[in-house]
């Protein structure tokens, strides 16, 4: 189980630059990326995306990369074929036009005359940027992890305690029915003024008490938690489906509340949706 919530932090330097590299992770229900990237490194936003793709599901991150030159090693190059096919021209303009010959500045403002090699080139980087992307983002994993290995704690605990509730609730559902039964059959001979005993009242007796019976509540929910604990232990990205699974551990609650008119199974009930919404709470921060 893995937390939203991460940072990573790596820096490089050599001789000629510093790389730094921060990621910061929040909540948000899809894999959301922002990037604070140095324009001579943009053409590593997509290697940045897929090294994230790879370590998270879910989720805001936000990643920097800092680009410090210390030592330029930059390179003019100059384009000699142009230069000779430019002098040869200019000399023939000179010759027919019987002008002054071309500056250097006639020259230099040729497009591609000169052109930067080395360190202004992305591709000098590529090293610095690999190796900080790698360090930052395995410590942002690193932390991820670490956080929702407390939080998988904390959850199977609020499972456990939900989990007790619910059998208190099961071993007081016998009781329930008898509740009911005996209301229907009190206000039954109170308004007949007979016993209650004929076969018509006893089928209608046992329409209610399946309705009211709450078996079928505490059998679906020991279902839900069944699947609660194996999505806990799950290597898989779980957030979402937890949440779903929250939303219908509610519902039940909810029924059997509605049900019930025994305090002890209400007071029950309270402590259960009590566990759920604390359970919904600390999901919201798992991918």
């Amino acid at each position: 189980m893995r937390s939203m919530t991460g940072y990573g932090h790596s820096l490089y330097r050599c001789d000629e630059y510093i790389i730094e590299c921060e990621v910061k992770g929040y909540n948000s229900r899809y894999l959301d990326i922002v990037h604070n990237i140095s324009q001579a490194l943009s053409s590593y936003e997509t290697l940045a995306d897929s090294e994230i793709g790879k370590r998270a599901k879910r989720g805001r991150v936000e990643i920097s990369l800092r680009l410090r030159v210390v030592k330029s090693r930059v390179e003019i190059v100059v384009d000699e074929g142009l230069l000779d096919s430019y002098r040869e021209a200019f000399r023939k303009i000179t010759d027919r036009a019987d002008c002054a010959p071309p500056l250097l500045s006639d020259y230099l403002a040729v497009d591609g005359m000169l052109t930067p090699a080395g360190l202004g080139d992305a591709e000098a980087y590529r090293e610095g940027v690999e190796k900080v992307l790698t360090e930052a983002l395995d410590a942002f994993l690193e932390g991820r992890e670490r956080e929702g290995e407390g939080t998988r704690r904390d959850l199977e605990r609020l499972g456990t305690r939900f989990e007790t509730s619910l059998g208190g609730i099961e071993a007081k559902a016998g009781e329930l029915e008898e509740h009911y039964k005996k209301l229907l059959v009190e206000k039954y001979e109170e308004l007949s003024e007979r016993k209650a005993g004929s076969p018509d009242f006893m089928t209608e007796l046992a329409a209610i008490l399946v309705r009211y019976s709450i078996n079928e509540e505490v059998q679906r929910l020991r279902v839900h938690i069944e699947e609660y604990k194996r999505l806990l232990s799950s290597a898989e990205p779980v957030g979402k489906r937890l949440d779903f699974l929250c939303q219908e551990m509610q519902r039940e609650c909810n029924t059997i509340a509605s049900k019930s008119q025994l305090v002890e199974i209400n007071l029950l009930v309270v402590s259960m949706k009590d566990d759920v919404e604390n359970i919904r709470e600390q999901i919201r921060n798992v991918e």
